[in-house]
């Protein structure tokens, strides 16, 4: 086997600065993803039977289309429809927000409907508005119990991201692959990718579990 991680040394801090560009498109997402999850799985549980309808269709769409196609469609869509030229990480994560809120609704609905339904019946009898319920009462214990879920979610989002190099964007996968390019050794630095994603998920697992048992001791 012909390796030789040695040609690939002066460009592995070009390849490291890529973290920042996958963590930045992981982090926004997850915040679009949990913010629009949140209201779909709120439309989802509702009794407005339009918004249910909207809810279901919305996560439909985006479950059942490839994520590099949603990706994509945006990219080359936006400014064809609207004259307006996105760059490609704020592209990245306007997509994984969007379709990662359709997957954290299911999430977030399953983890609302599992909590007790007296806490939500001593709350209508208590007179608390709706709203003031879910917020206060009902959501902080769902997400208690779906942390777990969420932190998948998260970390697998982190992963996908790599699917951001067919718009050019400079993450990890697409500067390990400018590096191949460069030295005509494309092996070399997508193992050490391959490698910092591992890294990287191992590092997510381990915070996962430790928010997961500082929340568990707070009970």
């Amino acid at each position: 086997m012909n390796l030789d991680f040695t040609a690939i040394i002066p460009s592995i801090p070009y390849i490291l600065k890529g973290i920042g560009v996958t963590l930045q498109i992981a982090i926004g997402a997850s915040i679009i993803g949990f913010i629009v999850g949140i209201l779909l799985a709120l439309c989802k549980i509702g009794k407005v039977s339009i918004l249910r309808w909207f809810a279901d269709f919305y996560t439909s769409i985006f479950r059942g289309t490839p994520l590099v196609l949603q990706l994509m469609i945006i990219y080359y869509a936006v400014p064809q429809l609207l004259d307006i030229q996105i760059e490609p990480v704020p592209t990245a994560i306007i997509a994984f927000g969007l379709n990662s809120g359709a997957y954290i609704s299911e999430i977030i609905r399953a983890g609302i409907n599992a909590v007790d339904k007296g806490q939500m019946e001593a709350a209508q009898a208590l007179g608390i508005p709706y709203a003031k319920m879910m917020k206060d009462i009902i959501i902080p214990q769902a997400v208690k119990n779906i942390l777990p879920s969420l932190v998948n979610e998260f970390i697998t989002l982190n992963k996908e991201t790599a699917v951001v190099t067919v718009i050019s964007a400079l993450d990890i996968m697409r500067r390990a692959y400018i590096v191949g390019g460069s030295t005509y050794r494309y092996l070399e630095p997508l193992l050490f990718a391959g490698v910092i994603y591992y890294i990287m998920t191992l590092v997510l697992t381990f915070l996962g579990r430790r928010i997961e048992k500082g929340m568990r001791r707070s009970d």
